[in-house]
């Protein structure tokens, strides 16, 4: 078995004297895993950084082998994090993210959303994408919000609320009556990322996520948020 692919390194650990065990996302082979021979070695270290790419060649003699990989760096962004705690915390909270996927299982979308987010993640667009990401997850582990029309009436319109019951939209006329017991939607949610955000609205767009992660993912599987996440927050 053999395939060749661009991926997004998440991390590694160590594997015998020299070697690693390097934990990349590819667009077409999803979260996977493989060995690294000679890994731990200086010149590889630089390379092997969580949030760098590289190009890698996997092979095993069955595909439900570990396997073997060698790589070739792609694009490298350890100077860039290190100069910048923001994006050294977003980094580590994207492979948390990106790890609660099935190994394997490919997730061409969220891999592509990955890249938009790495290629900003120094900007101020990141948090943003970021949240925009998060309810990318949420869909594609199968929790997905109903943003687009309200529960209640059907109506596209001024939908300022979202039903912590249903995860669907609610107008601002439909949910006054219980607009305590509703969590708010910030109106950047219903538009394509690609613009600044001031800070309230995002911080309501991460308690939004925040809650259906904690309800539908973390907590089933007896996790908290990583640090990170409240890190790269307390930074926007």
């Amino acid at each position: 078995m053999e395939w060749s692919e661009r991926g997004l390194i998440l991390g590694c650990r160590k594997h015998g004297e020299t070697s690693v065990i390097l934990e990349l996302m590819t667009r077409a082979h999803g979260r996977h895993l493989g060995v690294v021979r000679g890994g731990r070695a200086k010149t590889m270290q630089p390379v092997l950084q969580p949030g760098n790419e590289v190009t890698a060649v996997w092979r095993a003699r069955l595909d439900e082998h570990l396997g073997l990989y060698a790589v070739e760096a792609a694009v490298l962004r350890t100077d860039l994090l290190l100069s910048n705690p923001q994006g050294l915390h977003g980094v580590n909270w994207l492979g948390a993210l990106l790890r609660l996927l099935p190994e394997r299982d490919p997730h061409p979308g969220l891999y592509d959303r990955a890249q938009v987010l790495l290629q900003h993640l120094a900007t101020p667009l990141a948090p943003a994408l970021f949240v925009h990401f998060e309810l990318a997850l949420l869909a594609d582990l199968g929790f997905g919000l109903d943003l687009e029309a309200c529960a209640a009436t059907g109506a596209r319109d001024d939908l300022v609320y979202v039903s912590p019951k249903s995860g669907r939209a609610v107008s601002r006329a439909a949910g006054a009556p219980w607009a305590a017991r509703l969590l708010p939607l910030p109106a950047f949610l219903r538009e394509p990322p690609g613009v600044p955000v001031e800070r309230e609205k995002l911080r309501e767009g991460f308690r939004l996520t925040e809650f259906f992660l904690t309800r539908d993912i973390f907590a089933p599987r007896g996790m908290n948020a990583p640090d990170s996440r409240a890190a790269f927050i307390a930074r926007c």
